[in-house]
């Protein structure tokens, strides 16, 4: 049997050695603090990184949810506000419409008023001047009627069929009728109770024929326009 030199010795010593401190190793378990510092070196910080990674994650994604819904309601908020506000200026230019309307429509109503009495008091006037104007040639026509009166009373009873008489009577009937359209009546006053309001007493007569306050005699013949009386007859009234 050949002797092995110190160096084939060594050699062959060595793996035995290497397997069994492998195999030492193996089977014995691991120190708690070396297996917590070597996962702690090996992927602890990047696992810790990935968790606080989710964790800032997370609430960014809540708080964004939170951002839309308030968003969201506000924006509803706002549509709400808008809707009213629109409304309520809607309402307030059809108030304001309808008063404008209001105040016109008196507006028309009080001219139209103005005007109907300013015309009625121009017609009235109108008619006024128009009465006044006809009184007053009627009451210089009045006169010529009494001087044909007296005239035709003058005439002779035999010459009242002759030319000249008839001519005047033509004349004063024809003027008569004239008055009689304008609306000009004699007023009534022999035999009649004597009216202050239509009659001028000038004297007191006696007679058998008529009572006390009655109308005995006519001096002057009275006239009524329509229903005013543009001359008293001038009467002698029994005592």
């Amino acid at each position: 049997m050949e002797e092995k030199t110190l160096e084939e010795m060594l050699q062959e010593e060595t793996p035995v050695t290497e397997e069994a401190s492998g195999e030492k190793d193996a089977g014995q378990a691991p120190d708690p603090e070396t297996a917590k510092e070597t996962a702690a070196e090996a992927g602890q910080p990047q696992a810790d990184q990935e968790n606080t990674d989710d964790t800032q994650d997370q609430p960014a994604d809540e708080s964004d949810e939170e951002e839309t819904g308030d968003e969201a309601g506000d924006e509803g908020n706002d549509e709400k506000k808008g809707f009213f506000s629109r409304r309520k200026k809607g309402d307030k230019e059809k108030a304001a419409l309808k008063e404008k309307i209001e105040g016109l429509e008196d507006r028309v109503k009080r001219q139209m008023a103005e005007f109907d009495n300013f015309r009625k008091r121009t017609e009235k006037e109108k008619q006024q001047m128009f009465s006044m104007g006809e009184r007053s040639v009627i009451e210089k026509m009045l006169p010529i009627v009494d001087n044909f009166e007296r005239g035709l009373a003058a005439i002779p009873a035999e010459e009242k069929e002759g030319p000249v008489a008839s001519g005047m009577e033509m004349v004063y009937r024809q003027l008569l009728k004239q008055l009689e359209d304008l609306g000009v009546t004699p007023i009534e006053a022999v035999g009649k109770e004597f009216d202050p309001a239509f009659h001028n007493a000038v004297m007191q007569v006696e007679s058998d024929e008529y009572e006390s306050g009655t109308v005995a005699q006519e001096f002057q013949k009275g006239y009524k326009y329509h229903d005013t009386v543009i001359r008293y007859s001038m009467v002698g009234v029994v005592q």
